[in-house]
Order: structure tokens, then sequence, then C-alpha cells
């Protein structure tokens, strides 16, 4: 008997309600085919809007439901940069699930402004280091914040990132910055080779970030699967993702040992919200990765298999990719 999987659904802040009821409805789509695909969707509030409502952007009533389910599918959500203000959703999920592998999808498809063919994954150490939100003032004109990295969570996210490598082309890349951050980016770097010990038939192969950060735009082509820690993962997938055709295009996901987020990368553009005017692209590659998760792969490469079709055909292009089209008409094709 195919088992149901409970995933609650976070629609967010700005134009995070519209891709994802995009992603929603080719979710419906895909279920009448396949009908294996058995999900049961519950909305849930967290967001910006929540904080009118709750008194936080994640409520606890939404923590018990997450708690409750498999998985957490979310749209952007705004986070404010007022340091009293709530963490962001996102970071506090990561914290509740110890969501360790941020994994971020740079692929250039057909009939975008990808700027090189590409087709790589950039893994992102997803708890620690700058993002471990540890900051506090020395006098009145300065602030500290600490960079927290540890070899346990080094080996999980390089652990992860062998085991994705051994699924893709066999060839891992590590970016670090060892000659500078002596101390922290050494004990990633060691913890690297340490589980590299167990993949002999994975490539591998050292960057610095600042290296790296020029190779993305000169020959992204050479890389497959790319593990950095967390403030370096952030700033490269972003780069990625626009060599490949823009934040538009771009999923994520979020996972753990036993729970996932999955979620587009791009934020809540408030100006746009309501325009229904948004690409509904990288929601629907975040659901396309959701499902492959849950299990589902032929599910999912219908998702991409249809996505590739729609934009190839360019029938329908929305204003990040140089054309007028709404939201809905891009969900037509």
């Amino acid at each position: 008997m195919t088992r149901r999987f409970k995933v609650v659904v976070l629609p967010g802040d700005g134009i995070g309600p519209e891709v994802t009821e995009a992603a929603l409805l080719v979710l419906d789509a895909v279920t009448e085919v396949r009908p294996e695909v058995q999900l049961k969707l519950i909305k849930a509030d967290a967001g910006l809007y929540a904080i009118e409502k709750y008194g936080t952007n994640l409520p606890q009533e939404t923590v018990e439901l997450l708690k409750e389910s498999d998985c957490v599918f979310k749209g952007p959500i705004t986070t404010l940069e007022d340091p009293k203000a709530p963490p962001s959703v996102a970071v506090q999920i990561r914290k509740m699930f110890n969501l360790y592998a941020n994994v971020r999808p740079a692929k250039s498809y057909p009939g975008t402004r990808a700027l090189k063919q590409m087709d790589m994954v950039i893994v992102r150490e997803n708890t620690e280091g700058l993002y471990s939100g540890i900051e506090f003032s020395v006098g009145e004109d300065a602030g500290v914040a600490l960079r927290v990295i540890t070899r346990k969570a080094c080996l999980k996210v390089a652990e992860f990132s062998f085991k994705l490598a051994m699924q893709r082309r066999k060839k891992l890349t590590f970016v670090h910055k060892a000659n500078i951050l002596r101390l922290t980016d050494n004990i990633f770097k060691k913890a690297v080779y340490d589980a590299g010990r167990h993949y002999p038939e994975v490539q591998i192969e050292e960057v610095h970030i600042d290296a790296m950060a020029r190779n993305l735009v000169r020959k992204p082509d050479e890389y497959d699967v790319v593990v950095t820690e967390n403030l370096f993962g952030d700033i490269l997938s972003d780069e990625a993702a626009e060599v490949a055709g823009g934040l538009g295009l771009a999923p994520a996901a979020n996972i753990g040992d036993n729970y996932a987020m999955f979620e587009p990368v791009h934020g809540t553009a408030p100006k746009m919200a309501g325009k229904r005017i948004a690409n509904p692209t990288a929601a629907i590659l975040s659901m396309k990765m959701m499902l492959e998760w849950l299990g589902f792969k032929e599910a999912a490469k219908l998702v991409e298999d249809a996505v590739v079709d729609a934009l190839r055909e360019g029938k329908v292009v929305t204003y990040d990719l140089g054309g007028n089209a709404k939201t809905d008409e891009w969900l037509k094709l």
C-alpha cells in the first residue's frame, strides 16, 4: 500500500503565495497521471505577515504541524534586518530539524538567459559558519560575529556530498580559504579528505573561494558537485544561479537525516506581489526536488521534462527571462 506523506506548505510573503500556488497546480497535474504520488498538503502560517497575527514569524501552531509532517514546502519569506526581530524562518527550521545540507542545483535550460552551459550542484553546510547567528556588541561602536566550524558538521555535509557525487559524475570540488582562515577551514578541509577515503571512485579537488568565484563565471561546465561552508556556499550558489539563467530558475533543498525543506531561492519581491508576473519555475523545480526526496523519481522527471519543454518552446516568457508573460500563462504550457 502506498504511503501518504504529510507536507506542510508555507506560502510565504510577497510573491510567495503566487509561485507556491503555481507549484501546487503542477503537483495536482502530476498526481493525476502518477497516482502513486500520495500527499496530504497542510497549509500553515509563517513569515512577516504572521508577526502581526501571532507576534512571531513562526507560530507554535505551525511548529507543531512541522513536527508531525514528513517535509515542508516553503515559499520565499521576508526576514527583517532589525536585530530585535525574530530570526529567519528558514534558519529556525534548519536548526529545528538539523537540515545540514543546503542543496542548490545550477543548470542551464534552453530558452533562458544562461551565460554558460552548466549542470552542477552546490552543497552548502547549513547550520554553522557565520550564519550561526552568534553576535554581540563590544562597546557602542563595535560588534563581533562568531564563525563556528565543527568537525562533526563538516563530516556530515562532506559525506552527503560524496554520496551525491557518486550518483552523478563522480567529481567533487570543495571550496575554502584555509590559507587565511587557517584553523576553521583546515577543520573543514581535513573532514572532506577523511570522508573521501570511503569514496575512492570520486575525484577530489580543492579551490580557494576567490578563485571559485571567478571560475563559476569563466568555466562552470568543469564542475559537478561543489561543497563548502555556509557563507561561501550562500554567495557561490547565488552566483551560479545567475550564470545559469537567473534566480527565477533556481530551486533549493535543505536536507537532514530524516526531514527536509524545499524552497525557491529568490526573494519575496514585494513590488511585484499581486501582479502575477513572477516566474514560478524555481518553485516548480523545488517541488520536483521534493518529489525526488520522497522517492517519486518518475514523477519528478515528468516535472523537469515539462519545464524543459516549456522553456524550449519559448511561447510564454516571464519578465525575468525577457518577456512579459503572467505567472498563470506560463502554467498553460
